[in-house]
């Protein structure tokens, strides 16, 4: 089949190399000349495990392509996603659906024969609705579906996702609209995956659903981690404990400084505000949004506490900017909040993350970027850990002791054994463990 996918972020980009590689035809477009550019030279402009390759290897093969023209790419298309940012807006928390609706106007007029249009990107409720509208508008002849495909990938395992999907949910009440869809997951089904279809209404709705219960779990253990750490209950232990109740489960259960990236704190923003639209309570999701925010400020006094109290002309070397692993994504990345607060309470900090370093430059003015993580706890009165890379877990702890000035750590992401620090003679805290 024939794909169109308009946006090469981080869903566009995945997305299109992944049908691609099920044998589809995409053309991916995107406004910036100079990203579509660095594509065709075979260039990810981001970083997610395995996407380089997929990119190379079915551009060569001829499969995928990219373009900034929308015309040679919606021409002809038995599929049109859109995949393009649905930010909060400044001030209100409504995700901000200019783009959206700018690339429905934009593909109206270029649809030809019968075209499924799909959203993609993460839009609030009765969004379909109103792209349908735009088309129609704009080209009245035009012989169209709008469907509702929510993404569910996860940053540094998407391409995994992609092609082993615990579910495919696809939002359409057109018959044609469906068997189109059908034969883009087809490749799928030798997995045996889930194929939920559902109205277009109920579809947007699963996406911010799951993004709110996920942020939830991911709030609640950190709550039950400052419990532990009150009572002398090991958090880690209790994850698994309630994790291997089938009801509950044991993903999302990890204790830490906070969620952030691209996606949770804007879908429950955006979900309060769809609620509150329409007269309908979130409490749970709007509580939890509170204590995430507060968790993350939080955390830069933990640090300081685990410096005496003051950090003023001291130098502290963290490890991991970044959100999560395996991602150069910064966005609400816990880092944000507290490295600024470090440095506003005197603090020196250099840092290091195998892929963040860049945006960092951009996000986090005068912070002191080293070439590694060694070199970011050198002459460090403490280190604190705030990315759980692999490449952080089997450090030279020994080592690492005789770089600091004094062997104080602070490990909000529970990547060493509190025994193994104690026993190296370090002053260690982690998270909801004693």
């Amino acid at each position: 089949m024939r794909v169109a996918m308009i946006g090469t972020g981080y869903v566009g980009l995945v997305s299109g190399a992944c049908f691609a590689d099920f044998g589809h035809v995409v053309t991916c477009v995107d406004k910036d000349a100079s990203k579509i550019e660095r594509l065709n030279r075979g260039e990810s402009p981001i970083f997610e495990p395995g996407l380089d390759h997929l990119i190379v290897d079915n551009a060569r093969d001829g499969r995928l392509m990219f373009t900034t023209d929308v015309a040679q790419a919606v021409r002809g298309a038995d599929a049109v996603f859109i995949c393009v940012g649905t930010p909060s807006k400044e001030g209100d928390g409504h995700a901000d659906l200019s783009y959206v609706y700018a690339a429905a106007e934009e593909i109206a007029h270029h649809l030809e024969g019968f075209t499924v249009v799909v959203d993609k990107s993460t839009v609030p409720v009765g969004t379909g609705d109103e792209v349908e509208a735009i088309i129609r508008k704009a080209n009245p002849a035009a012989d169209f579906a709008v469907a509702s495909n929510p993404e569910f990938l996860r940053e540094g395992a998407a391409i995994d996702d992609f092609k082993r999907p615990d579910r495919i949910v696809v939002g359409t009440d057109d018959a044609r609209a469906e068997k189109v869809m059908r034969e883009l997951y087809r490749p799928l089904t030798v997995n045996d995956t889930p194929i939920v279809f559902t109205s277009r209404r109920t579809s947007e709705l699963i996406k911010y659903a799951a993004n709110a219960f996920l942020v939830m779990k991911i709030t609640f253990i950190n709550e039950i981690a400052d419990l532990c750490e009150k009572v002398g209950g090991d958090v880690q232990a209790v994850a698994r404990g309630i994790g291997l109740d089938s009801r509950i489960g044991p993903k999302f259960l990890n204790a830490g400084p906070g969620y952030g990236g691209s996606c949770f704190p804007k879908d429950t923003l955006a979900l309060v505000k769809t609620a509150a639209d329409h007269d309908s309570s979130m409490r749970v999701v709007q509580t939890t949004i509170e204590v995430n925010e507060a968790r993350k400020k939080s955390m830069a006094q933990r640090i300081v506490r685990a410096l005496g109290g003051d950090v003023s002309g001291k130098t502290i070397g963290v490890l991991g900017l970044t959100f999560k692993p395996n991602t150069d994504d910064m966005r609400y990345a816990p880092s944000l909040d507290i490295i600024p607060a470090l440095q506003a309470a005197g603090a020196h900090v250099q840092a290091f993350d195998p892929e963040g370093m860049e945006e960092c430059r951009h996000l986090l003015p005068g912070v002191e970027l080293k070439e590694g993580a060694y070199a970011a706890a050198e002459h460090a009165d403490a280190v604190v850990v705030l990315t759980e890379w692999d490449q952080f877990l089997g450090l030279d702890l020994d080592r690492l002791k005789l770089l600091m000035r004094q062997p104080i750590v602070v490990d909000l992401r529970n990547v060493w054994r509190p025994d193994d620090m104690r026993a190296r003679g370090f002053t260690y805290s982690s998270v909801g463990r004693p």
